[in-house]
């Protein structure tokens, strides 16, 4: 739901898609066993967004109406940081089971989450609980982690609005390379315990 940073297509390593299906609306690929849709598709990557609210709207109502998903487990929408019309418009669209919240530790990503949440709790969505993201930066020579956007913020604002804590992501330079080979950074060697 990232219209103005799509960033699905470079994460999932399937750049090249075509998502119109026969008959109309879009089909997703499927990459990872993942099945995934995004407007990152439909406009070219070097084109700037430049969309007011309504358009940013529709074509989010469009994506998330007109994919022929099939069966799905459960579907995961990745959203753009804020309270802007994007999130207002899927919470009050689309049936939400809840609501993971990310943050960095620092507090000026602490105070656009806080709000987050209190939108979240407005429109009645559940919130599943918080990541803190960039915990950390993992030196890759020496292995010893420096805290750039300062530590436990997020643990800290979780407890504060009693939201579930589910764990820190560290900036560390095999994600990175993961994310931009479009390698979910899970599936790599060593990640999560195995393989």
């Amino acid at each position: 739901a990232d219209i103005y940073g799509p960033s699905v297509p470079t994460l999932m390593g399937v750049r090249d898609h075509d998502p119109a299906a026969p008959g109309g609306g879009f089909r997703p690929f499927e990459a990872h066993g993942v099945k995934a849709n995004s407007i990152g598709y439909l406009v070219p990557p070097e084109k700037a967004m430049i969309w007011r609210g309504p358009m940013v709207t529709g074509a989010l109502s469009q994506l998330m109406r007109d994919t022929r998903w099939g069966e799905l487990d459960c579907l995961i929408v990745d959203m753009p940081p804020g309270t802007g019309d994007i999130a207002l418009s899927l919470a009050q669209q689309t049936p939400l089971s809840g609501a993971v919240v990310v943050t960095t530790p620092q507090d000026l990503s602490l105070i656009d989450v806080r709000k987050a949440a209190q939108m979240f709790r407005a429109v009645e969505v559940p919130i599943l609980g918080m990541v803190e993201n960039m915990a950390g930066f993992v030196c890759p020579h020496c292995g010893e982690t420096t805290d750039v956007f300062g530590h436990g913020g997020g643990e800290r604002e979780a407890a504060a609005g009693n939201i579930p804590f589910l764990g820190r992501i560290a900036l560390a330079l095999d994600v990175r390379e993961a994310s931009d080979a479009g390698r979910p950074v899970a599936l790599e060697e060593g990640a999560l315990g195995e393989a």
